[in-house]
This record gives C-alpha cells, structure tokens and sequence, in this order.
C-alpha cells in the first residue's frame, strides 16, 4: 500500500488524515490495519516512532458505529498520564468530523471528578491500569461492553509493577473480545501474558529494537565522572542553533533533579525537567512549554521515553548509559521521527563502559566516539554514588581506621547484663510459688486439681 486511499477509509476520516497531512502509512500501520480488522488477537513488536498508535486507531474508528450507550465499547490501556492525554488527543485529531467520544482517565486527579465523567458516557476510554482498576472495583465504570481491548508499550507496564492491576482488569472484561498489543520489545513477562490472555495471536513485527534508525546520526564522548558530564553538556548545549530541541535522558528522578539544579544557572528558562514525582499540572506545562519551543531542553527518566509524540527533536542526549541496550534505542528514537533526520549523543564512564558495549553489540554498530574537548573542565566533584564506599580498599582514611581496629575473637562470654533470662512477670512468679504452675484464666481444671 502506497497511501491511506488504499485503506479505503470513510470519507469523514479520509478528511481528517488528510487534514493532518499524512499521506503514506507506515510499514507498521501497513501491517496491523487488516489484522485489527479481522477481530483476531494481534501482537505487534515495533520500535517506538514508528506510528504504532495510528496502526490501532485507524482501524478501530473505521469499524466503530455510532451509538448512545453509556458503556465503553474500546479500552485502550497505556502505562502514563501522559500517553492517556496523547492517545486521546489523537483520537479527537483523527475524529473531527465523526461522532465519537473519547475519554482519558488516570492516577495523581481527583477519581470522583472522573467518575462522574465517565458516567455521561463514552465509546474509547484511554486508561492507566492503576486508575482503571479503581474504578472497576468501585463500579464506576463497566467493562461488561468491552470488544477491543488495546495494550499499548505493555512491556514498559510490566517493567512498572502493573502486572497484578492488568490481570484484575481482564476479569472485568468480557471473554468474547478482541485482544490487541504492541510492545516495543518481547520479554518472558510479555510472553506470559500472551499465553495467559491471548488466543492464537497473529504477530508482527516492524523494525526490531536492536535495528538502528538509519535517519539518526550516532556519537558518544567519555567523561570522568557525573559533573565532569555536566560540564560537557553545558558546553555543547551553549550552541543554540545547533542544539534546538534537545531531549535529555537520566537513569532515575534524583539524577534528573540533580541535573536540572546543576544546568539551571546556565539555561535558566531555556530548561525543563519531568519525571513521576512532579505533579501533574507541572508535567504537562514541561512538555507543553518544550514542544511548543517555550524551552528548548527537557530532561526526563526512561519512563517517558515510550510514546511521547514530541515533534522536530533535534538531539537526544543519554546523559546515562541505559541499563538495558534495549532502552537506548527507546531513547534516540524520539528523534529522527516522520523521516526527519535525528543526532543523538551518548555519555559515558569508565564504569558504563561495557553496558555501551551491550548497546553496540545488540546493534552490531560501534557508535563514533568523539574527543573529549579541551577547554571543558574535568570536575573533582563527585555525587554521593559516586564516593568512595566504606568497603572500597582505595580509600586511605578506610584503611587507617582498619588498621586501628584489632580484632578479638568471634564469640566471648556474655556480660552480667546479657547473661539473664526472662522470667516472666512478678505476678506470674508470684502465682508459681503458690500452685506450683502458673494459673491461667482458660485452664480450669488444672488450677482444680492444684486445689485440691
């Protein structure tokens, strides 16, 4: 298929794709449009910015009659805040001349304002599983209208805890259902739920996680130490016009926090930062502000790095070498998207030195390295995982503390303090002595006896 007039879509929804200025589907979209079609379960393995959401939505909108009920008929599950609030925005871009109704639900607002929304009725609900199960416990929603349910990034759910939430939430669902899934990348956890939950699922998959994005130019640089990065990414990002859009990713809240502190009296206004500990107004300003150009550099934690449709990114820059190689392809792929082309820049210790490795071997693709600029200030200063730790043989002062301490023998006799036993009340002695046992309020017939 050449263009979306393969799809023979309604005319209301060919107007809207068109509106929106796409033309070609992807080789994703492609694929999942007959199969989400069909009704029969589907998998769908693609990396992230390959279109996966419109890959679901096209098919679902194309088939979804009009109707009054109040009940959900679609459930469309993703794993944050803000990918509900995306979803359900292109939901609205794609249905502006069709009469549906979409609604967005999640965790961190207040679930009797949303509720009493999804009372007056929906036909997709977008949901997180934490706070679409609340609601199914409450009976604030029912799921017993539910014909396609859609996992979407399942794999970054299970890697957050969802699992118990997902496996509740499919007892409120319908049996008869169609059961749709896309994951950036197969686990065992993925695996077991497809065995779980799915029945004979066709599977897909476009562009796998270890394939590189030929529209994304690759470097690395070393650096010393956390500040010594710092240093660098101040240095690089001083060049605005090079660096217009510029993503940043940490490994946790607390680097994320600590970056943003140490890059605020460079950029100032020009920075923002997001991660799950902000509150939810606060997140949605930061991608706000960062998409629309009010700033132009945003530092983030993995979790968003899964399906945030953040357009003309310039520059993704892994201050962090990623656990999983996996996760560094998540990464970069925020960049390079709808053909443009993408830079993305990789930092990294001696100590992550072999998780860079991993990443390059699972690409079969050794990233360029680039020499580490002179005038940039190599930092002494170290972040408290960084410091020595008191089991660390290097440490001088670890050592002369060892060599004071000298020690005895493994077990010794108890002091008088420790060498006495518990024995018991002085009521319960008290009570010994006369009855020669302890009496009791349930043992009447021992203290009978002693009677006696």
């Amino acid at each position: 298929m050449s263009s979306f007039q393969d799809f023979n879509l309604s005319t209301q929804l060919q107007s809207a794709i068109d509106e929106l200025g796409f033309s070609q589907p992807t080789p994703i979209q492609q694929e999942a449009y007959s199969a989400v079609l069909s009704g029969k379960d589907l998998v769908g393995i693609a990396q992230t910015g390959t279109g996966k959401t419109l890959a679901y939505l096209l098919p679902i909108v194309q088939s979804l009659k009009f109707s009054k009920q109040t009940n959900p008929r679609i459930l469309i599950l993703v794993p944050t805040r803000e990918l509900v609030l995306q979803v359900v925005e292109n939901i609205e871009a794609i249905t502006t001349y069709i009469n549906l109704r979409p609604l967005g639900v999640y965790g961190g607002v207040n679930i009797n304002a949303q509720s009493q929304l999804v009372a007056q009725g929906c036909d997709i609900l977008v949901a997180t599983p934490g706070r679409l199960y609340d609601l199914a416990v409450t009976r604030a929603v029912s799921l017993k209208s539910i014909q396609r349910l859609v996992i979407d990034e399942v794999d970054v759910m299970l890697d957050l805890g969802f699992r118990f939430q997902l496996t509740n939430i499919f007892d409120h669902l319908p049996e008869r259902r169609q059961n749709i899934m896309f994951s950036a990348t197969m686990t065992e956890d993925v695996d077991t739920l497809l065995d779980d939950f799915f029945f004979t699922p066709k599977r897909i998959a476009i562009a796998l996680s270890g394939t590189p994005l030929d529209n994304i130019a690759q470097q690395c640089y070393p650096a010393k130490n956390f500040y010594t990065k710092v240093n660098l990414l101040a240095h690089l990002l001083k060049d605005k016009a090079e660096f217009a859009k510029v993503l940043i990713f940490v490994p946790n809240k607390k680097s994320a926090d600590r970056l943003y502190e140490a890059l605020h009296e460079h950029f100032a206004s020009q920075l923002s930062v997001i991660h799950s500990n902000k509150t939810q107004n606060y997140r949605i300003r930061s991608i706000e502000d960062f998409d629309s150009g009010v700033s132009r550099l945003l530092i983030s934690t993995d979790v968003m790095a899964r399906g945030l449709d953040l357009d003309q990114i310039t520059h993704v820059i892994n201050f962090d070498v990623p656990r999983y190689p996996e996760n560094y392809m998540h990464r970069i792929g925020r960049t390079g998207r709808a053909a443009h082309e993408g830079k993305s820049i990789q930092l990294y210790t001696e100590g992550e030195l072999e998780r860079k490795e991993a990443i390059e071997a699972l690409m079969d693709y050794q990233i360029p390295q680039q020499d580490f600029p002179e005038e940039v200030e190599v930092s002494k200063r170290l972040t408290p995982d960084e410091q020595p730790k008191d089991g660390d043989t290097k440490n001088p002062h670890r050592n002369r503390k060892a060599k004071l301490h000298v020690s005895g023998d493994s077990f010794h006799e108890k002091s008088d303090k420790n060498q006495k036993t518990n024995q018991g009340g002085s009521y319960h002695r008290e009570l010994a002595k006369k009855y020669k046992k302890a009496k009791t309020r349930g043992d009447k017939n021992a203290n009978r006896r002693k009677k006696g």
